[in-house]
């Protein structure tokens, strides 16, 4: 077990990860593991993976430690398989066979650990006409019918929700799950296996819900008509008078009641009947026109109304709520996110900053008993001289 953690340091301690270097949802989904307490050891190759952040700021390297390994070098798998008989888990995204052609895939794995969790991470899946070819967050989505349903205005072009739909949402919180599922199993049975986690089947699987509304007639199979997709005029953005905005979800009855009064408007009764909806979202629209974000944000503060106002990333640290929970945390001058969730025994915790692609080579190899870590490294870096 590794020396560097301690039972305090989240409920997956103890928990050994081997990450292979990638970009994306693979690396967001190994900092989870590390940020709940996973001693995450990330192999680095030499020249780093060409994402083009400065590695001291590359928040999702947070909480693990680097080693690095050329895997097209001889020696470099063999190296890798000896973390991999002592992890329980391994993650790893590139395309389907190219981890079998280094000679990390997961026969090569579970032969060496029968025990392991193997979790490959993809946006097609390892299998199906598309698996072998390029992709990314936004084409996952869109055949999913995820991004073809998010924007208010139904004859325009979709709103592309960054890449938090596809890689985080559908990609790295389901390979996450499915990894901690398999561990579960492994300890229970003996009996690893591999996770084939693809972001079109976990975003597909977001969507389970709305194809319950779909099936019920509930849901129009097109974007901003319906209650959830901004369609609905108690359930969407409005703009103030300084050009910022404010959230509103007043859904339910009691919820509404309290939103048409804090607001001022007499458009009550329409809330019922859809053929004055766009009446109703001109009287909200005008009424959110005539205050400024702030004032109106003070007007709903501490209401049941279900209206926020729309805080920009720089900004939401600061709101009073996240700053009294702790939401948001800062290392080394940099703004972050907390781990989360929260745990009541065993909680996460920020133990460490990015690493750094290699710094952590010594330390590794002696921790896990994996002494030609520190000569791959050495032949490494006379190589680079």
């Amino acid at each position: 077990m590794s020396t560097t953690h301690t039972a305090g340091n989240g409920p997956l301690t103890g928990v050994r990860v081997v990450e292979l270097a990638g970009i994306g949802p693979g690396p967001f989904a190994a900092m989870l593991l590390a940020d709940l307490g996973a001693d995450v050891v990330r192999v680095d190759r030499p020249g780093g993976p060409g994402l083009g952040i400065d590695p001291a700021r590359d928040l999702t390297n947070r909480n693990k430690r680097s080693v690095l390994v050329d895997l097209k070098a001889d020696g470099g798998p063999a190296t890798v398989l000896d973390l991999v008989e002592r992890a329980d888990i391994l993650i790893e995204g590139y395309r389907p066979g190219v981890a079998e052609r280094l000679g990390v895939g997961p026969d090569a794995c579970l032969a060496r650990n029968p025990r392991l969790v193997y979790g490959r991470m993809t946006g097609w899946g390892q299998d199906g006409p598309l698996a072998a070819t390029a992709g990314h967050d936004i084409g996952y989505i869109a055949i999913t019918g995820a991004l073809g349903m998010i924007g208010p205005d139904p004859d325009g072009p979709p709103t592309v929700p960054a890449n938090l739909v596809g890689d985080y949402a559908g990609g790295s919180l389901y390979l996450v799950i499915g990894v901690l599922a398999a561990l579960q199993h492994a300890r229970a049975h003996g009996e690893g296996q591999v996770v084939d986690a693809a972001i079109v089947d976990g975003t597909a699987h977001l969507t389970t819900m709305i194809h319950g509304m779909l099936a019920a007639g509930g849901w129009q199979d097109r974007r901003g008509v319906n209650l959830l997709d901004g369609g609905c005029p108690f359930y969407g953005v409005y703009e103030t008078s300084d050009g910022g905005h404010m959230a509103v979800g007043a859904l339910e009855e009691q919820f509404y009641a309290e939103f048409v009064r804090l607001l001022g408007v007499e458009a009550a009764p329409a809330r019922r009947d859809l053929a004055r909806w766009p009446e109703l979202r001109e009287a909200v629209a005008d009424r959110f026109r005539s205050r400024t974000r702030e004032e109106w944000t003070a007007v709903f503060d501490g209401s049941d109304a279900c209206v926020a106002p729309v805080l920009s990333l720089r900004e939401a640290p600061s709101h009073p709520h996240l700053a009294a929970r702790g939401t948001f945390t800062e290392r080394d001058g940099i703004a972050q996110p907390a781990p989360a969730p929260r745990f009541s025994v065993t909680p996460g915790t920020l133990r460490t900053g990015p690493a750094l692609p290699g710094a952590d080579t010594a330390a590794v190899a002696g921790d896990w008993a994996v002494p030609a870590l520190e000569g791959r490294q050495k032949k490494t870096q006379e190589t680079e001289a």
